[in-house]
């Protein structure tokens, strides 16, 4: 797995440049998280009762990315953009990696949703262009600075949790 260095975005960015370059950020920040580790600290779990893993939060970004960009910003169906790991008898697969599941897959999965997520933006001229598809559970209109404002924030907000986890994991700290 390669990183490259994180920066953050301009503070005198337009606001789309902004959206992008703090999702950029914090997509970085999870990489960080998990550089450096192997496949087994990359499973381990936080503390019971959470079954949560840095590999099942990549996971977990892999299944939001497509969501939110594919299936809700481009309208791709389901049977084109379905599910990567999560099935009907169990809706969090992604955050329960199986014994035969490699962090080398997870990995290249979740960084070729964020290719596709980058393309599928970069199609639409301006940030207020509606999604042309819906959420399963929020049938509503959605622009795509909501869908950029809503992914900074499930970032941000797993990225506390893996920052816990590699504290956990090897005692390393940082933002």
């Amino acid at each position: 797995m390669t990183t490259t260095e994180r920066s953050e975005p301009s503070t005198t960015a337009g606001e789309r440049d902004m959206l992008e370059g703090w999702l950029e950020y914090h997509r970085m920040t999870l990489a960080q998280k998990c550089s450096g580790l192997d496949e087994k600290s990359l499973r381990e779990t936080s503390a019971p009762p959470s079954d949560l893993s840095l590999m099942g939060l990549v996971r977990h970004m892999a299944e939001v990315e497509r969501g939110w960009f594919r299936r809700t910003m481009a309208g791709e169906s389901r049977e084109d953009a379905g599910w990567i790991y999560s099935t009907p008898a169990d809706h969090d697969g992604d955050l329960h990696p199986g014994e035969s599941d490699t962090w080398e897959e997870a990995f290249a999965t979740w960084q070729e949703e964020i290719s596709r997520a980058r393309e599928i933006a970069a199609r639409f001229d301006s940030l207020d262009d509606l999604a042309l598809g819906r959420h399963p559970r929020r049938p509503m209109d959605f622009n795509l600075r909501w869908i950029y404002t809503h992914m900074i924030e499930e970032y941000a907000r797993h990225n506390g949790h893996a920052d816990l986890l590699r504290e956990r994991i090897d005692g390393a700290k940082g933002d």
